[in-house]
């Protein structure tokens, strides 16, 4: 009785898994939509979700940001393990909106034992808090001073899930630092100094010149 967004994240071929669809369930109105179609076009396929004129919609992650259709209780998610935990989290969040029973199926042929856990992290829980938690661990961090956006960083000092009241204390003491010497000139903070230069430095930055 409800909708489903099929969601296949390639826009090259996500024409011709709409059409493989519509072939294979003929009783379904099969739509596709995603961001490079001129917003027109879009629009109009966005009228014809809410509309109920279109009962599955092959789509890419643009859904995350779409139209709320209350209508929409299932996503299928193909290679649901190309996705980071939050980014399946938050697709998960555009069904179930309505009174309708809602369903989320992760689709995937992945082997690697990271892979694996993670999905099924998805399984175990629909907590937001949780679901970054594992995120996370799995991903880490990133880089403080660079362009990497998951993996260890190389500050090495805390854990940044169990040490948060070290780390604010942390950031409230170099604050007052600074504000006692912004330029760190005193000869007590060459150390820190040093370090500070080193680490922007690498990140292609400056700092205290």
């Amino acid at each position: 009785g409800g909708q489903v967004y099929y969601l296949h994240n390639k826009v090259e071929s996500i024409e011709r898994v709409a059409a493989r669809l519509q072939a294979q369930i003929p009783e379904a109105k099969v739509g596709f939509g995603h961001g490079k179609m001129p917003e027109g076009e879009l629009s109009e396929v966005w009228r014809k979700v809410m509309e109920q004129e279109i009962n599955v919609l092959v789509c890419t992650t643009i859904i995350e940001t779409g139209v709320d259709v209350p209508n929409v209780n299932t996503i299928i998610i193909e290679d649901a393990d190309h996705m980071g935990l939050s980014q399946l989290h938050q697709l998960r969040g555009r069904v179930g909106r309505g009174k309708a029973k809602s369903y989320c199926i992760l689709v995937s042929d992945a082997q690697n034992e990271e892979a694996v856990y993670r999905l099924k992290a998805m399984c175990r829980t629909n907590d937001g808090f949780q679901i970054a938690d594992e995120d996370l661990k799995l991903r880490g961090p990133g880089d403080f001073f660079g362009a990497r956006q998951h993996g260890l960083p190389e500050l090495k000092i805390a854990d940044m899930l169990g040490d948060m009241d070290v780390v604010s204390q942390t950031q409230q003491a170099a604050k007052a630092l600074l504000e006692k010497d912004p330029a760190l000139s005193s000869p007590a903070y060459r150390g820190i100094k040093t370090e500070i230069r080193r680490l922007f430095s690498r990140a292609g930055e400056t700092a205290f010149n």
